[in-house]
């Protein structure tokens, strides 16, 4: 059994009934603690928590309301790059706006455009649209961001196309676009340590959930399909593998990053314990996220099929056998997935999304 080892509790910045629960973006050498709000997202260094130092906090001003879109933070905490309805802007700590780049409304079946937030504020279709990400690079200098199409006065994009961008972080400038041939109800985005390479899951709803991986050569993105019907959870701190869920959670899939190709799997059946008083109706599944914790080992949950026992169980798993080694022991219990914090840790959010738990393994027995 292997011991978690507690390294910090950061308390949630903002009030959890008017925010998101608090998450962990992380870059090499770089985490930041990120939640948002109604009105602001805040950020807070992860790096001084752990090292019990005091938390440097930076907030910004949302564009919309926290249902119109998603929203990352590039790794210094300059500035914040909101993925609405209709366009990705990028936001400074002031409210100042750095830059914007309006794309096709995500609302609908017919592509359409709006100039501003305004337009659409108080239609309750909107609150409901699909929708896109971003993401910023390990170095900061590129936001990658899933878009509908077309971009502003742009003639290229085909009705309804779905593209994937590569843009400067500085400008805003359109650097690279490919198409992602996807019916998105929403993506997310898995950044990769090589600033150039970026991972992206796409769900379909009941069309599937692409994996596409995109490759931006300074002057040109490619983008290659790796899976139809898979999920991407996480990237090896070197960069070489891949960690997949297929939609129905049954197995743990490692990838080499070169091509996609699976390596090996491993099966919850048969594998990790059901929980107490499971009947066998409610099959044991793995959980939508997970973490690497350093390139031999993963930290993975059953906890969405283990809800009605109320107790969450993660697992460490050995990547070379795609073996498990053990369920990990907590000092108190913990709720949810476990999920990724970079440098060798990973993070747990309080059942009342009021504090977040950062982990790192300690003695194993």
């Amino acid at each position: 059994m292997t011991i978690a080892h507690p390294v910090a509790t950061v308390a949630a910045p903002v009030d959890p009934a008017s925010a998101d629960a608090p998450q962990v973006l992380h870059w090499p050498g770089r985490s930041l603690l990120v939640q948002r709000g109604d009105t602001e997202l805040v950020a807070l260094d992860l790096d001084a928590a752990a090292a019990g130092g005091r938390l440097a906090e930076v907030r910004f001003p949302a564009p919309w309301q926290r249902r119109f879109g998603s929203v990352t933070v590039s790794p210094e905490g300059e500035a914040a790059v909101f993925a609405g309805v209709h366009a990705v802007r990028s936001r400074e700590a002031t409210g100042a706006t750095r830059w914007e780049v309006r794309h096709g409304c995500w609302e609908g079946e017919s592509s359409h455009r709006h100039t501003s937030f305004a337009e659409y504020a108080d239609d309750a279709d909107h609150c409901y649209a699909d929708g896109g990400s971003a993401a910023v690079s390990a170095d900061g200098k590129l936001v990658w961001a899933h878009v509908r199409g077309p971009l502003g006065d742009d003639v290229e994009a085909e009705p309804d196309q779905e593209l994937w961008l590569v843009l400067d972080a500085a400008d805003g400038r359109v650097l690279g676009r490919a198409d992602t041939m996807t019916v998105a109800s929403g993506s997310e985005h898995t950044p990769h340590p090589d600033p150039a390479q970026m991972g992206l899951s796409v769900g379909e709803g009941e069309e599937g959930s692409p994996v596409l991986w995109g490759r931006w050569d300074g002057q040109r993105l490619t983008a290659e399909q790796f899976d139809v019907e898979r999920i991407l959870l996480a990237v090896s701190p070197s960069g070489r593998h891949l960690l997949t869920v297929p939609l129905g959670q049954e197995s743990l899939s490692l990838h080499r990053v070169g091509d996609g190709s699976a390596l090996r799997e491993l099966d919850a059946r048969g594998t990790v314990t059901a929980y107490p008083g499971n009947t066998g109706r409610n099959r044991v599944c793995w959980d939508y996220e997970a973490a690497f914790v350093n390139e031999d080992t993963v930290v993975a949950g059953t906890s969405a099929s283990e809800a009605p026992n109320g107790t969450a169980h993660h697992w460490l798993v050995d990547v070379h056998g795609m073996t498990l080694r053990g369920e990990i022991s907590y000092p108190f219990p913990v709720s949810g997935p476990p999920r990724s914090a970079g440098d060798g840790t990973w993070y747990t959010v309080s059942e009342d999304r009021t504090c977040l738990h950062l982990w790192r393994p300690s003695d194993e027995g």
